[in-house]
């Protein structure tokens, strides 16, 4: 498993549901008002991020899913 416990997998789902995408949100709306430079660099940056740790999430998930799988038919 990619992940030592629960918690951890938890942290990074929240990170990555919740607080990578406002940031970009954010970030983006304040560079456009404010003139700010690299917004699109930026949020580019933070999406990438995103997408990456929902890639490794996924596959915690699917590994995790397959581990029950295997111990419920050896029981």
């Amino acid at each position: 498993m990619i992940f030592k416990n629960s918690k951890v997998y938890d942290v990074i789902k929240f990170i990555a549901q919740i607080v990578l995408p406002a940031l970009g949100t954010l970030i983006f709306s304040i560079a456009s008002i404010w003139g700010m430079p690299y917004a699109e660099q930026i949020v580019g940056t933070i999406t990438a991020i995103d997408v990456f740790l929902g890639v490794i999430l996924g596959v915690a998930s699917a590994q995790y899913k397959k581990q029950i799988e295997s111990e419920n038919k050896d029981e």
